[in-house]
């Protein structure tokens, strides 16, 4: 005897062999989402904040491990949960379940079959997800090669609810906590680092300039003035070096930059390659002159930034190469 299916019997909620409905395609849908969704959340969220934390450090080991727990969780989840207690989270919340095509349950290697030839579905364009809503028996092309069905659930099991709350609120909690840990240790340092750059590229060739630039008639307020733009620790040597000018007999010392850059920025410290210009004497006895110098800075407890440490990598020298 040859069946015949007719139109209706596509229209009407068809009926499987072993007596239960086939599963709606949304219920399918809501399913996968708690089951995958959820999981995948925490994984890329995870990946994400690994991808911006330094290699190998600890929040790089604690997203690695995390989004392995994630998947792990997932795989038990679809592969093992239905065959200890006959439903996945998100299947047994809607009410649904994996059979074969004569109602009989399936085993965890076949299920992990089914979940990788769902990459079939997902290849042409999605089109095997929505294939259900044409095919008769509802199936998308991982069930056609699985031979399994997806029917509504007599009863959806007890307790269900409760397990599927605590998963979804513990799965959101690890995703924000990383998240978290992201902002707070990756994402908020950059930013600060980056507000530091943008501060030393503007700041910092001008307090080189106010340490070293002073005039002999005014020799003491100038060197007064250096004082407050380097840090204790670099005080002692910068006053060795007033001192020395001092007693060789100061003349004016003008000096300005014409080109600088970051090298290195922190929230609280920064280096910088800084080039000098400037002229030493007065007119008509005075000379050009330039240096190359590397610069170290901090910032203070108030805010503002000073020179702690200065080596020269090209000592002044009249400008052009003139004595």
């Amino acid at each position: 005897m040859t069946d015949v299916i007719t139109h209706d019997e596509d229209v009407v909620d068809p009926v499987a062999s072993a007596g239960e409905p086939l599963a709606p395609w949304t219920f399918r849908a809501a399913a996968l989402l708690i089951d995958v969704g959820v999981g995948l959340a925490v994984v890329v969220t995870a990946v994400l904040v690994a991808w911006s934390a330094p290699q190998r450090s600890w929040l790089w080991w604690l997203c690695v491990v995390t989004a392995g727990v994630a998947v792990l969780a997932v795989a038990l989840n679809r592969l093992l949960a239905p065959v200890l207690w006959g439903w996945s989270l998100g299947r047994g919340l809607l009410g649904i379940t994996v059979v074969r095509s004569d109602g009989v349950p399936i085993g965890p290697w076949r299920l992990l079959v089914r979940d990788l030839v769902h990459l079939a579905d997902t290849a042409p364009l999605l089109l095997g997800w929505l294939w259900p809503w044409w095919d008769g028996r509802r199936r998308t092309f991982a069930d056609i090669v699985a031979r399994t069905e997806v029917h509504t659930a007599s009863a959806k099991p007890a307790g269900v609810k409760r397990s599927a709350v605590v998963a979804i609120s513990t799965a959101s909690l690890v995703a924000a906590v990383v998240a978290a840990l992201g902002v707070l240790t990756v994402q908020r340092p950059d930013l600060r680092a980056a507000e530091a750059r943008e501060q030393l590229a503007v700041q910092g060739p001008k307090l080189v300039s106010d340490m070293l630039s002073y005039q002999a008639a005014s020799l003491q307020a100038d060197f007064d003035r250096a004082r407050s733009v380097v840090t204790d620790s670099y005080w002692p040597q910068l006053e060795e070096q007033q001192k020395a000018i001092q007693q060789a007999g100061a003349v004016d010392n003008d000096y300005w930059s014409p080109n600088s850059a970051v090298l290195e920025a922190e929230e609280d410290r920064g280096l910088m390659l800084v080039l000098l210009q400037g002229q030493r004497g007065v007119p008509p006895n005075h000379r050009m002159i330039s240096a190359t110098v590397k610069v170290q800075f901090v910032r203070g407890g108030d805010g503002q930034w000073k020179v702690d440490g200065l080596t020269p990598l090209a000592t002044p020298k009249p400008a052009g190469g003139g004595g």
